[in-house]
């Protein structure tokens, strides 16, 4: 029940987890929360030896797991409850102040499948309170350009969206390719798909339009373990530009921040997904 959400900036690497409510699953099963979060630590307690807990510290531990902070199997009190609006508050602000310093930023989401890494990286399309890091940090994107609007500076922002699924590339963007794209290396600029769809944007709005028609293409399935479970890894790249001229000169200087924004399919165990056939094929590949 754990989703692990990691903060990639300049050199350092950031890790929060987040533990969410129990789902219907759970509920038919009785099944007992083990976990509580004090501070920035993780406590897992030992359901088979009274008393033994473990206790992991990471930069930020979200408790999502229920609003009263009531587990019991926690040893103590509970962190406040943490919303979508607090997780992203404390992972993506601070991503996005960075690449607006020129960094290149990466926040990926991984864990079990049926962990809540869709949830917290897209959210509910449908509801502003409960949308995920990738539209709110798309949002504020935009809100910064318009607060920070300068005749002397140009903003410039480029979106792609792809899925690896059964170790295949596709283009979200582009459904109708039927042919899979092919990851190349350049020698400067690293890794990077070759045919890759990259559309302009102008607003927030341009930036939904295209979520929302890249998530319809994205491949999920129904397991045992989750019933809308995403059978690919999906990537939401942002190329950010800007663009400055020099008052009284010529001179015009760049800055280019690539963001990064990944939702990874879950890692599962065959034995409880009842993946077969299909279903299992991906599940290897996932893993």
């Amino acid at each position: 029940t754990h989703t692990h959400t990691t903060r990639t900036v300049m050199t350092s690497v950031q890790v929060s987890v987040r533990v969410r409510p129990f789902n219907q699953r759970e509920r038919d099963r009785k099944a007992q929360c083990i976990i509580s979060m004090r501070g920035k630590n993780t406590i897992i307690a030992n359901p088979a030896v009274q008393g033994r807990h473990n206790q992991f510290a990471f930069d930020f531990s979200h408790w999502s797991h229920a609003r009263d902070g009531s587990c019991k199997g926690g040893d103590g009190d509970n962190n406040e409850f943490a919303s979508q609006a607090t997780v992203y508050a404390d992972i993506g602000r601070g991503m996005l102040a960075h690449a607006f310093e020129g960094y290149n930023v990466c926040i990926f989401a991984y864990g079990q499948t049926g962990a809540g890494k869709s949830y917290t990286m897209m959210g509910a399309p449908d509801d502003p309170d409960e949308a995920g890091i990738i539209p709110r940090l798309c949002r504020d994107l935009f809100g910064r350009v318009e607060e920070a609007a300068d005749e002397n500076i140009d903003y410039s922002v480029e979106v792609s969206y792809l899925e690896i699924y059964n170790e295949k590339v596709r283009d979200l963007l582009n459904p109708r390719g039927k042919h899979t794209l092919k990851v190349r290396e350049h020698p400067i600029l690293g890794p990077y798909v070759e045919g890759l769809a990259k559309e302009v944007v102008q607003s927030f709005g341009d930036v939904s339009n295209l979520l929302d028609e890249g998530n319809k293409s994205r491949t999920v399935a129904s397991t045992a373990m989750n019933a809308t479970s995403s059978r690919s890894h999906a990537v939401f790249t942002m190329i950010f530009t800007q663009r400055c001229k020099v008052p009284g000169t010529e001179t015009v200087t760049e800055k280019v921040s690539k963001i990064g924004l990944v939702d990874l399919a879950g890692s599962e165990r065959a034995d409880s997904t009842g993946a077969k056939g299909a279903r299992l094929k991906e599940g290897a590949n996932i893993n």
